[in-house]
């Protein structure tokens, strides 16, 4: 072997020791989710104050989507916060599959979070079209009930029989099911800019509307998109499995990537309050 293999050898070397070293440091481990649970519990407490500003704001509207959508966002953010806090603990319980419960719960109501920012763009866009919207929120409700319904049947069947073969299909499910988010964003999210954009009248609040939904459309799709990718790899690659403690640096970048940092951005973006008056676009979940 020449010097320059070698001295590349020698650095592979040194990376993969240093990899494995904080995989299976304890400290590392625990220092990690710890942050984790921090910045989880940090978007909570902004997502909850929000919902308390916009109550106040509008105290006389019931659940408008708006204040539901901050609502799963405490609720999802506050769950992982915890989880994570008692992470080690988690992993001891047993049977495995209350881990799995435990882990993937909070991502099927991230799902249902963000499916509902789609719902109220296609409400939007049908009615400016003056479409009729009335079968878009049973399709919405229809849609969830279908998906938590299929994994909490894969949960039953890897409680009954824990076989490698259902953990995959449980894992592709939910790869497909973020798959189908991210293209929801990109449909709705393209339409209402696109629609935005052919808009006539030229004002500040077109463009602020046009380039909120520009944001959170990339944001949201490019999420989605690399949870599909990533619950892929998951699936059948032990080395990207993110359901143990030794994989502490992975699991910081996947979730730091999927959740924390487009929550984070989409609350930013969607800040602004509502008006007191002639609300038209907020309405009570029913």
């Amino acid at each position: 072997m020449d010097l320059p293999s070698a001295v590349t050898a020698l650095k592979l070397k040194a990376a993969n020791s240093w990899w494995d070293d904080v995989n299976d440091s304890r400290l590392w481990q625990d220092r990690t989710f710890h942050v984790l649970a921090a910045l989880y519990g940090l978007v909570a407490a902004v997502a909850l104050v929000q919902l308390v500003r916009i109550q106040l704001r509008v105290p006389e509207y019931g659940w408008t989507t708006q204040k539901v959508f901050h609502f799963l966002n405490f609720l999802v953010n506050g769950v992982r916060c915890l989880v994570f806090v008692f992470r080690r603990n988690v992993q001891k319980l047993h049977p495995d599959i209350l881990q799995h419960i435990l882990l993937d719960m909070p991502s099927l109501a991230f799902f249902t979070t963000y499916a509902l920012l789609v719902l109220f763009w296609a409400e939007i866009y049908y009615q400016a079209r003056a479409v009729s919207t009335d079968g878009l929120r049973p399709s919405f409700f229809t849609i969830n009930a279908v998906v938590y319904v299929i994994q909490i049947a894969l949960w039953l069947v890897l409680c009954w029989k824990p076989i490698r073969v259902v953990m995959i299909l449980s894992k592709m499910f939910f790869a497909g099911v973020s798959l189908f988010a991210a293209l929801g964003f990109l449909l709705y999210g393209g339409r209402l800019f696109l629609m935005l954009q052919r808009f006539p009248v030229e004002s500040k609040g077109r463009r602020k509307k046009l380039q909120e939904v520009g944001y959170v459309t990339t944001i949201c799709f490019t999420c989605f998109l690399i949870r599909c990718i990533m619950m892929c790899f998951n699936a059948f690659d032990k080395a990207a499995d993110l359901d143990v403690l030794d994989h502490p640096v992975l699991n910081f970048v996947y979730y730091l990537l999927v959740e924390i940092l487009p929550s984070s951005l989409v609350l930013f973006i969607l800040r602004k309050l509502p008006p007191k008056r002639g609300i038209t676009q907020y309405h009570p979940i029913r």
